[in-house]
């Protein structure tokens, strides 16, 4: 799929649906799921590395874990999802070269079609720029922008009017630099509904109502696999607890003596 898909997507009416993977395993469940477009999020630092933030990332990092998605794909290239790749912390608040350096070796060393960043400043604006006239298509994020996390917190945002006209602003601002699609994190959902018919590129929500061109989510939130979920991410079942109890349940089937846990049984042929 091709970011343009997403636009005519739009146009047509048709919800698109967001999903991130971190490896081969959770790609090919999403992509068989159905979902249009995979994110390899920045927030595999948080999901699979264990850090409290995004910030600790590194490109490397978003580069190994973005070609196991790719090799995780089962389908055929021209009906897999549209995969896009954050750009890290430092990737690109550096200087435009930096940026397109960074941009170009996941695009370059992957099947990522697009990278993703946060913010408008006019900085990242030059940014965006500079990246779309190389060729490499740009997914713009506003609202809660998890790399500002010292800034601003996990808290929601554009809750106030003077906040919500700058949304307002930076959103178009955007939409002219040349981003194909716009993730819109934890902010009222009215807000993200007047911006969805403000805008002609498409407006993925999370945390930010239901009436969005799309929803985007982290999929081990999702499944209920996080140890603590976001509260605007609820989840469709208790995966985590499921999955406790699966195992659990394997520990105690294969100890043959639970008064002495260390006692060993031999194997036969038929256990291989």
């Amino acid at each position: 799929m091709q970011t343009t898909e997403l636009v005519r997507f739009k146009k047509l009416g048709k919800h698109i649906t967001v999903l991130t993977a971190w490896d081969a395993i959770s790609s090919s469940i999403v992509e068989a799921a159905g979902a249009d477009v995979v994110l390899v999020g920045d927030s595999l630092g948080m999901v699979v590395l264990g850090h409290s933030t995004t910030l600790p990332v590194t490109l490397d990092q978003m580069l190994h874990h973005t070609k196991a998605v790719c090799r995780g794909f089962c389908k055929p290239l021209s009906e897999q999802p549209l995969v896009v790749c954050d750009l890290p912390f430092l990737s690109y608040q550096c200087g435009e070269d930096k940026a397109v350096e960074a941009a170009g070796t996941l695009l370059k060393n992957s099947c990522a079609s697009a990278v993703k960043l946060e913010g408008a400043e006019p900085e990242t604006l030059l940014v965006i720029k500079r990246l779309i006239r190389m060729g490499i298509p740009v997914m713009g994020h506003l609202g809660l922008t998890p790399q500002s996390v010292h800034q601003i917190g996990y808290k929601s945002q554009a809750r106030d009017k003077e906040s919500q006209e700058k949304i307002f602003k930076d959103s178009k601002l955007l939409q002219e630099s040349g981003c194909f699609a716009i993730v819109l994190e934890h902010i009222p959902g009215e807000v993200a509904s007047t911006l969805k018919k403000y805008l002609t590129i498409p407006v993925i929500g999370i945390g930010a109502g239901s009436d969005c061109d799309g929803q985007v989510r982290v999929t081990a939130d999702i499944l209920g696999l996080s140890i603590e979920q976001p509260p605007f991410a609820k989840p469709l079942f208790p995966g985590r607890e499921l999955c406790i109890d699966a195992l659990k349940e394997w520990i105690d089937t294969t100890n043959p003596n639970p008064e002495n846990p260390t006692t060993k049984t031999s194997e036969s042929k038929s256990d291989y």
